[in-house]
C-alpha cells in the first residue's frame, strides 16, 4: 500500500486548451480588426474555457491512498489495484494508464470500475517467455469534464516484480549440493527427518506432502499440522550470467539475456528456500558479484543485482571473468554457468573455470526460436535453414560438453533436461 505524498504544483494545460487559447485569440484579433463586437464575444468563452476548469478543480495534486497486488499462474500476470480518493475529488474525473512491463505482452483492455469514494483497476498481460521484470506503478491523473486541464496524483508506490519460471525449478532446491565451507560446530542428530532435524509444529501448508502431515498432532488439536524440520545447509552454488554481446546481435542478446535472469532468479529463489547459500555473477564487461550468503535478505539481494543487470560489450577476454571469479569465489563450489554459446569465447569461459577448480554446469538459452520469430531466416528455405541452424548449434554444445555437462536450452518453458542433469552425482564431480 502506497501512501500520498504531499500536494505539488502539478497543473497541466492539454491540446485541446491550447486550441481553444488559440481560436480564441484569432478571433480577438479579428474582432479588431474589423472592429465588430461579435468576434469579441465568441472569444470570450474561449479564452476562459481553459482558467475556469483550473480554477474550479482541485488546487494540487488529488490525495490518492493506492494498493496494487500482483497475481495470475504460469504465464498470466494480472496486476489488481484501488485508489481511495478523498471527498474532494471524483473519482469520474480519474484516468488511469500504464505503460506494458518488458517481456509482457496485453491480452485485454485494462479495466476500470469507479465506485462514489474509490477507482479500481485491472492489467492482463501475458509472458511470452520466462521473465523477472519491473511492473511500474500506474499513473493516475485528475483531469476536467471537458478534458482542458489536468493534474498527476502523486503517491509513493515502488515498481512490483513480476517473475514467471519453468515449472520445474521448484524441484531444482532438493539437489544435494557440494558443501565449500564448514559451518563451525555443526552437529546432526542420530534421529534425522525426510529433510532435516525434527524442529517443531507449524499449520499445513497447501504444498506439505502426505509424509510431513503430523496425523497424531492433528488428531488432537482437530486441524492439519505439519512437522517442520531444522533445515541444514545443503551447500553452496554459484550462478554466473555471461552478459557479454555476441555474433548473435543486440536484439537477440538482451532477449536471451532476460531468459538467463528470470532462470537464475528462480533458481536462486528455489536454493535459498532449502538454506543453501547462493551467490551470483555478472560478466559484462567486468564481473560483478552477490557474495555467498543465505536467507530472505540474500534473496532480496540477488533479485535485485539480477534485475539491474545489462548486456556488456563484445569481445572481452574470458580469462578475465574465471580470474575475477576466483577472488570472489572459492573453488570447488558448484557453477552453473549461463551462456549462449554464440561464440569461441563462451567456450573459453567453461574452459578457464574449469582449470581454476569450479565444477561448471552449461544451461544455454538457444537463439533458435526467437530467429524463427522474428522472420529473419529465408522464406523459401525457411527449414532447411533451421537444420543448419540446429546443426550448428549442436556442434557448439558438443564442444562445449567436452569442458563441463551442457544442456540447450530450446524450449524455454521447460527445465527438465537441465534439472535431470543437475541431480547426477556425477555432475559434481566435475572439474
Amino acid at each position: 500500500m502506497s501512501e500520498a505524498l504531499p500536494p505539488a504544483a502539478g497543473l497541466r494545460w492539454t491540446p485541446l486548451a491550447f486550441l481553444l487559447l488559440a481560436a480564441g485569440g484569432a478571433l480577438l484579433v479579428g474582432g479588431v480588426a474589423v472592429r465588430s463586437p461579435v468576434p469579441l464575444f465568441l472569444a470570450l468563452p474561449l479564452l476562459l474555457a481553459g482558467p475556469a476548469a483550473a480554477f474550479g478543480g482541485p488546487r494540487g495534486p488529488p490525495a490518492i491512498r493506492v494498493e496494487r497486488a500482483l497475481s495470475g499462474s504460469l504465464m498470466a500476470v494480472v496486476l489488481e489495484g484501488r485508489a481511495e480518493v478523498d471527498e474532494r475529488t471524483d473519482p469520474l474525473d480519474l484516468e488511469v494508464s500504464l505503460s506494458d512491463p518488458e517481456g509482457l505482452t496485453p491480452t485485454a483492455p485494462p479495466s476500470i470500475r469507479r465506485t462514489d469514494r474509490s477507482l479500481e483497476f485491472e492489467f492482463r498481460w501475458q509472458a511470452r517467455e520466462p521473465t523477472i521484470t519491473l511492473v511500474p506503478s500506474p499513473r493516475i491523473v485528475w483531469r476536467d469534464a471537458a478534458g482542458l486541464v489536468e493534474r498527476t496524483a502523486e503517491f509513493a508506490a515502488p515498481p512490483l516484480v513480476a517473475e514467471r519460471h519453468p515449472p520445474e525449478i521448484v524441484r531444482i532446491g532438493a539437489v544435494r549440493l557440494r558443501r565449500t565451507l564448514a559451518v563451525p560446530g555443526e552437529t546432526r542428530s542420530h534421529r534425522v527427518g525426510a529433510t532435516g532435524e525434527f524442529y517443531g509444529l507449524r499449520e499445513a501448508a497447501p504444498g506439505d506432502p502426505s509424509r510431513h502431515i503430523n496425523w497424531r498432532a492433528s488428531g488432537r488439536a482437530g486441524r492439519l499440522l505439519a512437522n517442520e524440520y531444522l533445515l541444514d545447509r545443503t551447500g553452496d552454488v554459484l550462478l554466473l550470467l555471461d552478459a557479454r554481446g555476441s555474433s548473435l546481435g543486440p536484439a537477440v542478446d538482451e532477449r536471451l539475456l532476460a531468459l538467463s535472469r528470470a532462470a537464475a532468479a528462480g533458481i536462486a529463489t528455489s536454493f535459498l528456500r532449502e538454506k543453501a547459500r547462493v551467490g551470483v555473477g555478472l560478466f559484462g564487461e567486468f564481473l560483478s558479484v552477490v557474495p555467498l550468503g543465505a536467507g530472505r535478505a540474500q534473496e532480496m539481494r540477488v533479485r535485485s543485482r539480477l534485475l539491474k543487470a545489462r548486456l556488456g560489450p563484445p569481445g572481452v577476454p574470458s580469462e578475465r571473468g574465471a580470474v575475477a571469479v576466483s577472488r570472489y569465489f572459492p573453488p570447488g563450489l558448484t557453477t552453473i554457468l549461463f551462456s549462449t554459446l554464440a561464440d569461441d569465447s563462451s567456450v573459453d569461459l567453461v574452459r578457464h573455470l574449469r582449470r581454476r577448480g569450479y565444477p561448471t554446469i552449461v544451461l544455454s538459452p538457444s537463439s533458435i526460436p526467437l530467429e524463427a520469430e522474428r522472420g529473419t531466416l529465408p522464406a523459401d528455405d525457411e527449414a532447411l535453414a533451421l537444420r543448419i541452424l540446429r546443426l550448428a548449434r549442436r556442434t557448439q554444445v558438443d564442444r562445449t560438453w567436452q569442458e563441463a555437462p551442457t544442456v540447450d536450452w530450446e524450449d524455454y518453458w521447460s527445465l527438465e533436461r537441465f534439472v535431470e542433469l543437475l541431480r547426477r552425482p556425477a555432475t559434481r564431480r566435475l572439474g
